[in-house]
């Protein structure tokens, strides 16, 4: 029984900052250090992001008690506790903004048609959790089967994807809502070594989220299949740990170079299992990590650019959203109306590090 996605829906908070504007802050963080400074100014003017949107409402003040100061701050720096109050006040809203949307875009559907919620998020915990607010908030069927994913990082839409996909198969009456929110930006931490310093001039904050369903919609992409594989060598570069003061998040430069070793091996059992090739792929869905892993993607797998325009527009316009970003990649591809039977490969990285990849089909009925 096949799995169609019936659409996407994306959302951000309003604040946001121009990657330069951060650059200059976090660069002034670390006054008289200028081994750090020259450090930021590489990696923020080298990430091919332009701007990053942020929960933090007051991070364009200049006073001392904003929420972005006092990160930077040794006597008054937000606790993991404060953090994730932080993340719980702001998460709810934007999981259900895109719940309404995603409603809202497929008014075939009634609100008691939604069998499964599964919800997605790595950078904050509360419970009852996210799965609960939605089907709460949307007013959704109270019987709804709810499932969280929770702490797995840049990949973990792919697990959500998945589970949507079996539960499709299993019942041709399921239709199920995905959604990922990420707030990455309540763990900025004054660390001056390299991978927390990489990771923070990348992550931002977002949210998206799907339909799927058995059945096939007017336009979307069907779900094919899907493969996972781990790169042992890479478990200690892309790393995500709960600290006193947020979660520590690390991004070593090592990452593309792992990526790009291990591109091959993971893509083709997915390509022998569907007996198709690399040169049948039309676009490429590759999860914006960083500038320098759509670089190695492309020049790896000698891709052209326009097969990964979408993944280079994501990332300049948004950041890396962490599990949120690879579904404003598929959101604008599908944006842009394939026609029928072109072929989508999204591509995901993570904690492992794992490497996630799916073939997907556009549709049009």
């Amino acid at each position: 029984m096949p799995a169609y996605i019936h659409s996407i829906a994306t959302a951000v908070p309003e604040t946001f900052a121009k990657q330069e504007k951060v650059r200059d802050l976090m660069k002034s963080r670390f006054e008289g250090d200028r081994r750090t400074q020259a450090i930021l100014h590489r990696v923020y003017s080298q990430s091919g992001i332009e701007k990053r949107h942020t929960v933090l409402h007051d991070f364009h003040s200049g006073s001392g008690d904003s929420f972005f100061n006092r990160a930077f701050s040794e006597h008054s720096c937000p606790s993991t506790s404060e953090r994730n109050e932080k993340y719980t006040q702001e998460a709810i809203p934007l999981f259900l903004n895109v719940g309404e949307q995603l409603l809202n875009q497929n008014p075939e559907l009634d609100k008691n048609s939604i069998t499964h919620v599964i919800t997605i998020s790595c950078t904050g915990f509360f419970a009852p959790g996210p799965d609960f607010e939605i089907v709460r908030g949307l007013k959704l069927n109270p019987s709804t089967q709810r499932y969280h994913i929770g702490f797995m990082g840049c990949y973990a839409a792919f697990q959500g994807m998945k589970m949507a996909k079996a539960f499709c198969e299993a019942d041709p009456d399921a239709v199920v809502m995905v959604i990922a929110t990420e707030l990455c930006s309540l763990h900025f931490q004054k660390k001056n070594d390299p991978d927390t310093l990489i990771a923070s001039s990348v992550f931002a904050d977002g949210a998206a989220g799907m339909i799927v369903s058995a059945k096939q919609p007017t336009h979307g992409f069907e779900m094919k299949a899907f493969t996972s594989s781990l790169a042992y060598e890479g478990e200690k570069d892309m790393a995500w740990t709960i600290g006193d003061s947020g979660f520590n998040m690390t991004l070593s430069s090592y990452v593309p170079d792992i990526i790009s070793a291990n591109l091959e091996d993971v893509i083709t059992p997915l390509f022998e299992s569907l007996k198709t090739t690399k040169e049948e792929i039309d676009l490429w869905a590759v999860h914006p990590g960083g500038r320098a892993i759509v670089d190695k993607v492309e020049e790896t797998l000698g891709l052209q650019d326009d097969q990964v325009r979408s993944s280079r527009k994501v990332l300049a316009e948004f950041g890396n959203m962490s599990s949120v970003t690879v579904l404003f990649v598929l959101n604008d591809i599908l944006l842009q109306k394939p026609d029928s039977g072109k072929t989508i490969l999204p591509i995901a990285f993570g904690p492992g590090l794992t490497i996630e990849t799916g073939l997907f089909t556009s549709v049009k009925s």
